[in-house]
């Protein structure tokens, strides 16, 4: 499991940060919408292995949709003003403190 960000906002992978999906999602909204976003990676696959660029580029879009709709891209789901990190290195970031406390609690 990947540490996630006090605030629940991102989670955090190879230094960088990841917008975590809107938590006021219902569950079943969000696990249709997850599903749909694991069809959508998969036409990649299909679509790259066989080459066919109309297919990938339809693919890639469901996946932005899908992405969108969670809340993992495009306007943030938290109402207090702040901007969005997205894809950020956490050391150039407000949590960059946070993170190396992680780090620091493993070294114990």
């Amino acid at each position: 499991m990947y540490p996630t960000t006090p605030d629940g906002r991102y989670f955090v992978v190879n230094g960088k940060l990841w917008r975590c999906s809107n938590p006021s999602l219902p569950e079943d909204a969000r696990q249709k919408l997850v599903n749909e976003l694991m069809d959508a990676r998969r036409e990649i696959k299909t679509a790259k292995a066989s080459g066919n660029e109309i297919k990938l580029k339809a693919a890639r879009a469901r996946v932005q949709k899908a992405k969108i709709e969670l809340g993992e891209r495009g306007p943030v789901w938290w109402h207090d003003g702040s901007g969005d990190l997205n894809q950020c290195l956490v050391k150039n970031t407000c949590y960059s403190d946070w993170h190396k406390s992680l780090a620091a609690k493993l070294k114990k």
